[in-house]
């Protein structure tokens, strides 16, 4: 039988443990997990590991694959575990971790053993080939209190053709790199002396984000949505009727205690800064009591949440500690739950294919063993789900049991240019929360009744989904998203004053334009303009003025000639026409 990707990255990261074992002395091993693009393993040993050290490695991983062994299952003791893993005591720990009279899986290979649930290749020799990409430190158990241990990353293949082809496309992952791009065409800055994790956006990067959020806002107007704007802090209260501080206090800012009140009357509260907008936009639900006729309700906001995300897992705008969410929450009747999800994942689809994505794949996740709520109303959910994608002609796969224990969901991941993954939208019941706020409303028979409950994002974070822009497009950004969507460059001083006229009749038509009015000649102007990927030149001298006209460049379509600016205007109307 082939093997899977998954099957082949998981096997290599155990092959890779092994051979750093052969290789090096002392070796405790911790984890080693298949990713996305490839897996990795957690090492604690006396050697410093470097890239240097790659070459060897590698020669013994090839080795292995070469020998050809089985992937061997075994479900064991917890005594035989332990004897198994006698010596290594971060896999001990592990092994703790387990709950007494749980199954332990086993596999081995040679003579290399690990406590894991697979899945595995049924023989080394189906692995393909490996290459060891880098090495990172990473805190164990994520804790950084804990010991730092060192982090080998790899990736796999089924022959050298194919590994050359994910190598070249890592290339070009590090060239569209956005913390790269962000600083070279200054679109956003994170600091040490404000904070890990606190991104600035820079002006340039703020002309994007503004053209995002005003095409998010008209959207959602649109669609029915009314927009919302929240606090920023809550009462410690609010955050324990939520479930918050039970579930993922961890997660949150330390609370700020304040002195309320005065006097004999003063007294001490806590306020913790929020983490989500949910139990917010429940606020405005409970503003009064709401009728069926009322229904759908649907909140929007782009509200800026602060997650304490530990070092180690930060990652320039991918993973930040304060970023503003692309949220909305949707409170409706049962019967009005299989329509509002058919327009959500439509909703989703359209906004997502105006930024250039369009391979949508999506994921429906179930009821796990554990969860709250009706049986009834699980059934509805995940059927309404169901019936939404199907209804979009989406395709889709199922994670029987993978649903939060308040409720199933739909979570959709895109493509972008080099065919990396990245989930953004996502429609999440949930059955928790209506019940922990009583949240209800008055139906038709004049009795109350409990509403259905949906969090629903379409892009994600602005942040994270910014920096997937930025990738994606390798910073050449459409012509709608550009920070700069024209530069008007005059070839000496005496054209500077006709310059900022042609840049004031393209500001008029609602274009963002910049004058280069510096003292370089014309080609240090246009290079520059090109390195900041500027859609549109627009090059003016003398006989321009005197001609009316201007000479335009394309950063797609190189030279185009003169023309007058309507004529400009005129021929980049499609390319605008994409934000409508």
């Amino acid at each position: 039988m082939e093997a899977t990707e998954q099957q082949r990255r998981h096997s290599a990261a155990h092959l890779m443990a092994r051979a750093v074992q052969n290789v090096f002395e002392d070796v405790q091993v911790d984890i080693g997990p298949a990713t996305d693009e490839g897996f990795y393993y957690d090492f604690d040993l006396p050697h410093r590991l470097s890239p240097e050290d790659f070459p060897k490695i590698e020669a013994e991983i090839a080795r292995l694959i070469a020998l050809d062994e089985p992937f061997v299952k075994k479900v064991v003791s917890r005594a035989e575990c332990e004897k198994m893993l006698a010596g290594q005591k971060y896999k001990l720990e592990r092994l703790a971790d387990i709950p007494e009279g749980e199954d332990i899986s086993t596999y081995t290979v040679g003579d290399y053993v690990e406590m894991c649930r697979g899945p595995h290749v049924e023989r080394s020799s189906q692995i393909g080939v490996v290459k060891l990409t880098r090495v990172a430190g990473s805190y164990y158990r994520g804790d950084e209190k804990n010991k730092m241990l060192q982090r080998i990353y790899g990736i796999v293949a089924k022959d050298q053709a194919e590994l050359d082809a994910i190598i070249a496309r890592e290339e070009e992952a590090k060239r569209r790199d956005h913390r790269v791009l962000g600083k070279q065409l200054e679109l956003f800055t994170i600091t040490e002396s404000v904070g890990p994790g606190l991104a600035h956006w820079l002006p340039k990067g703020a002309r994007i984000r503004v053209a995002i959020e005003e095409y998010w806002r008209r959207k959602h107007y649109e669609a029915g949505y009314e927009i919302v704007y929240t606090p920023h802090v809550g009462r410690s209260n609010l955050w324990q009727t939520s479930g918050h501080l039970g579930f993922y206090k961890e997660g949150m800012f330390p609370c700020m205690k304040v002195q309320e009140g005065s006097g004999n009357d003063a007294y001490i509260e806590e306020y913790y800064v929020k983490p989500m907008n949910c139990p917010f936009h429940i606020q405005v639900y409970q503003f009064k009591k709401r009728s069926y006729r009322d229904l759908p309700m649907r909140l929007a906001e782009l509200g800026t949440v602060y997650r304490y995300e530990k070092d180690g897992v930060r990652h320039g705008l991918f993973r930040v500690r304060g970023f503003t969410q692309d949220d909305a929450h949707i409170f409706c009747t049962p019967e009005q739950i299989v329509q509002e999800i058919r327009d959500t994942v439509n909703f989703a689809k359209s906004m997502l294919g105006r930024f250039g994505f369009h391979d949508i794949q999506a994921y429906l996740s179930t009821k796990p063993a554990k969860a709250v709520g009706e049986a009834e109303r699980w059934e509805t959910a995940t059927q309404s789900l169901r019936d939404a994608l199907d209804a979009e002609g989406m395709t889709y796969e199922v994670d029987e049991g993978g649903g939060a224990f308040y409720g199933p969901k739909i979570d959709m991941k895109i493509k972008d240019a080099l065919g990396r993954p990245w989930q953004l939208g996502t429609v999440q019941f949930d059955f928790n929360l209506p019940e922990r706020f009583d949240l209800t409303y008055v139906g038709d028979d004049g009795k109350e009744h409990r509403p259905y409950m949906v969090h629903r994002a379409l892009l994600g974070s602005i942040e994270r989904f910014f920096g997937i822009l930025i990738e994606h497009y390798a910073g050449a950004f459409p012509l709608w998203l550009a920070p700069e969507q024209v530069r008007v460059l005059p070839v000496s001083d005496k054209a500077l004053a006709y310059a900022k006229k042609v840049q004031a009749s393209l500001r008029a038509a609602g274009l963002r334009v910049d004058v280069d009015s510096s003292a370089e000649k014309l080609g240090a102007k246009i290079r520059e303009a090109t390195m900041q990927k500027v859609p549109y030149q627009v090059v003016v001298g003398p006989r321009d003025e005197a001609n009316g006209s201007i000479s335009v460049r394309s950063r797609a379509d190189g030279d185009l000639g003169a023309m007058t600016v309507d004529a400009f205007l005129e021929r980049i109307r499609p390319e605008l026409s994409t934000a409508d």
